[in-house]
């Protein structure tokens, strides 16, 4: 059992080599699952729409993921309610929309559970993220409710990604980390069985700042004349994770970094 773990999607030049790339990709690599971070997948670079979703899903993609720019397209506010495969962090206010976790089937007939939480550390004010963990961890086993366990860490810094992952070390199959946008070289299977990535990456154009132009975002450092970010267009490198699952204990076998195309590759 494989499960494919996409970066951030940000933009039109990550989602369209997403599109692109994915179906081969699960061909190729035998992958039975996919999530990906689509939270900067809108053209403007923040947020997502009904129809980037649904092209997503479309492309392969089972599961979307998201993080603090959930909200920055305001229809994703009433999508979210009707569509149980884009979540949210689970760690927002308890009223916000839509959900942090669900239960998919894979391609081979498996449940598969997606955990989307948010770190508290230079992030948008959210609830406890431990606290939270701690909560869903006293609901929800392996076996009970689910085969395999995908916890997206959307998080800025990497001590609390790395606290979070030897957290769910044992009672998750994969958490990796999200939000920063460049991949993190640490793949790995924790002593107890989960593998564990600090950061994805991103599926955007590298020749940029965390996948938004370059020279803007330059200006906007130097305080020169600038203007809202806006996403780079060049060719995007797809960023991702997989892992390979025991369907025994839904734990890790075997767990590596996916780079594909673009500036990192070359």
């Amino acid at each position: 059992m494989n499960i494919f773990f996409l970066g951030d999607i940000v933009g039109k030049s990550g989602r369209s080599a997403v599109i692109k790339n994915l179906k081969k990709i699960i061909k190729n690599k035998k992958i039975e699952f996919v999530v990906a971070n689509g939270e900067n997948a809108a053209d403007e670079g923040v947020g997502i729409t009904e129809e980037i979703s649904n092209d997503l899903f479309n492309s392969g993609v089972d599961v979307i993921t998201t993080g603090n720019h959930v909200w920055d397209q305001k229809e994703t506010i009433s999508h979210i309610e009707r569509e149980t495969r884009l979540l949210r962090p689970k760690n927002l206010p308890p009223n916000s929309p839509g959900k942090g976790f669900g239960i998919y089937e894979s391609k081979n007939g498996f449940k598969v559970g997606v955990l989307n939480l948010m770190g508290n550390v230079f992030m948008k004010k959210c609830e406890d993220v431990f606290e939270t963990a701690s909560l869903f961890l006293n609901k929800y086993k392996f076996g009970e409710n689910y085969d395999f366990l995908v916890v997206d860490f959307h998080g800025e810094i990497t001590s609390e990604k790395m606290a979070m992952g030897h957290f769910f070390d044992g009672k998750a199959t994969l958490l990796v980390g999200t939000h920063t946008h460049v991949p993190t070289n640490d793949p790995r299977v924790l002593i107890n069985g989960t593998a564990y990535l600090t950061d994805a990456g991103m599926c955007g154009d590298y020749d940029s700042v965390i996948g938004m132009n370059k020279l803007n975002s330059l200006n906007r450092f130097l305080k020169k004349k600038s203007e809202k970010h806006f996403p780079a267009e060049g060719e995007a490198t797809l960023c991702g994770f997989i892992v390979e699952c025991n369907t025994t204990n839904g734990l890790a076998s075997r767990a590596e970094t996916f780079i594909l195309g673009g500036e990192l590759n070359k």
